[in-house]
């Protein structure tokens, strides 16, 4: 994997690995989403990825990991982490889950019940 930089690089190696971008194509990705590999992903070309996102990939190969967990592996920030992984999103290689805070969908008569069990054992 590669380093973040030394120093001063640090901000001119962001630069070059986000393409001059500093927002991502897709704005649901935040440092908590977890990432995995697409059932798919072994099977597309690699040669148009930068090493950023070839060590994103290798990462994942392991098990899925969420968006800040990738950043302190790689030594890169989360801003930068997120652009990679959009982009690695719109050529199939990676997939976004639900987070695991997001409680939007879940009933609470359900999450009352599982408390009552807890609270039972």
């Amino acid at each position: 994997m590669s380093p973040a930089g030394h120093g001063g690089d640090r901000l001119v190696r962001t630069y070059v690995v986000t393409g001059g971008r500093d927002r991502p194509s897709r704005s649901h990705i935040d440092h908590i989403t977890l990432i995995t590999l697409t059932a798919f992903s072994p099977h597309l070309s690699r040669a148009q990825l930068n090493p950023e996102q070839l060590d994103i990939l290798e990462a994942l190969s392991h098990s899925c990991q969420s968006v800040a967990e990738l950043g302190a592996v790689l030594g890169l920030p989360v801003s930068v982490m997120r652009i990679l992984i959009a982009d690695l999103m719109e050529a199939d290689h990676v997939t976004a889950r639900q987070r695991i805070t997001d409680t939007t969908d879940l009933d609470r008569t359900l999450l009352e019940d599982v408390l009552a069990g807890l609270k039972r054992l």
